[in-house]
């Protein structure tokens, strides 16, 4: 047993909504959060940067004292988990390789569509997971630039968000996609609209709930669980925070922050 808390760290504050399944599947475990919200997005930045930056993030986290680390970024889960599993003494996981693995299996005709940000699609990350675990499968990239903005700023619903799932996902609908992976933590939000959008057949995976599934597989082979019977904490730590931080992290929680946020620099 290891009563140590899980790490977990965004770009911003869309991982929220892994730590949200994370919070499902093994409600007895402490978890950290940090959010680089001084620093985000990290979708348009380089490899090297973003590698730089996940780095920063994983050491913090590391001394704070966690069993595991969680890259829930989709960006820094494609270009940036080979090096911190290798610099760190503790597992790591992403969020591709569970993306990836659930959207194979839960699609029937071989046509996977991934939305994404433009460093996640650019990378070929869930492309490459997919045609590992299925070669013949045919996956549509798609960069979703705008839906990160729009969701921040409380734009989840009416016209304007409708206008913009049409322009980007409208080629995925003709080209048949019947499994639809959000590749990017902020997309759980849209999720009702976009099922609406491609119908009630396709498929749509949000990574973090396999993910949560492999965690806890992975801390009870590794004897690794919690003991404790009461409902874990979760402490927030953030790069920076405005007067609309709070309101946004509890859209991407699905409830009220329990515990204060702090603010930190890693630099």
């Amino acid at each position: 047993m290891d009563i140590r808390p899980i790490g977990v760290f965004d770009s911003g504050l869309g991982g929220l909504t892994a730590v949200k399944e994370i919070q499902k599947r093994l409600p007895h475990e402490d978890i950290i959060y940090l959010g680089d919200t001084a620093r985000v997005p990290y979708g348009t930045r380089s490899k090297e940067v973003v590698t730089k930056f996940s780095l920063q993030d994983a050491y913090f986290l590391a001394g704070q004292g966690v069993k595991c680390i969680v890259i829930a970024c989709n960006t820094a889960s494609s270009f940036s988990y080979q090096d911190v599993k290798k610099k760190m003494a503790i597992p790591i996981f992403d969020v591709i390789g569970p993306g990836a693995a659930d959207a194979v299996r839960k699609s029937r005709n071989n046509k996977i569509g991934v939305i994404g940000t433009q460093g996640t699609v650019a990378s070929n990350s869930y492309k490459k997971a997919i045609n590992k675990y299925a070669p013949k499968a045919k996956v549509i990239n798609q960069v979703c630039s705008l839906f990160v903005p729009f969701i921040e700023s409380g734009e989840i619903k009416g016209n304007l968000i409708e206008l913009l799932i049409d322009k980007y996902l409208k080629g995925m609908r003709i080209g048949k996609v019947d499994t639809l992976v959000l590749g990017c933590t902020h997309y759980p939000i849209l999720e009702k609209s976009l099922k609406r959008f491609m119908g009630k057949d396709v498929q749509i995976v949000n990574p973090a709930i396999e993910l949560s599934k492999r965690i806890l597989l992975f801390l009870e082979k590794k004897n690794l669980s919690t003991n404790k019977t009461k409902i874990g904490s979760v402490k927030y730590f953030l790069t920076d925070v405005t007067p609309e931080t709070e309101k946004v992290a509890e859209m991407f929680l699905g409830k009220k922050l329990t515990s204060p946020i702090k603010k930190v620099n890693l630099d």
